[in-house]
């Protein structure tokens, strides 16, 4: 079994009601979710997903301490793969999308970007941060 290991940010502006979140659609494969990238030597998990934001979007993050939640799928046969994401503010830069990776990005209000999301685990990750901002 070969293991991978990605990191990524859910990556918010805005207040309360009015927040957005940062998302992407894949030119390869046409799915939303949020920016993540594998994890290149010597970088630390904060790191690979501040790099992985700017490359894929354009943007800076300044990350929420506190959150770190790690999905596991495979995404081959025989590859099992880990992304560990982080909660983040936007502060910099214009959306961007990385021409080679990346169709859109955009910030959309979380109940859009709710049904945006391909995945369910996304949804469970948008959730998680969502409550997790709630409390801080």
């Amino acid at each position: 079994m070969k293991y991978e290991k990605s990191c990524g940010a859910l990556t918010f502006r805005g207040a309360d009601g009015k927040r957005s979140v940062l998302v992407i659609r894949h030119r390869h494969g046409g799915h939303w979710a949020f920016p993540k990238g594998h994890v290149e030597p010597g970088e630390t998990e904060l790191e690979t997903a501040a790099r992985e934001t700017r490359e894929e979007t354009g943007v800076g993050v300044r990350f929420v301490d506190g959150f770190r939640e790690t999905t596991r799928y495979s995404p081959a046969r025989g590859v099992e793969k880990d992304v560990v994401y982080f909660v983040a503010e936007y502060t910099d830069g214009e959306l961007r999308p990385q021409p080679a990776e990346v169709a859109e990005a955009r910030f959309v209000p979380v109940a859009a970007a709710r049904r945006m999301l391909t995945f369910d685990a996304d949804r469970r990750l948008l959730a998680l941060a969502e409550a997790f901002l709630a409390a801080h």
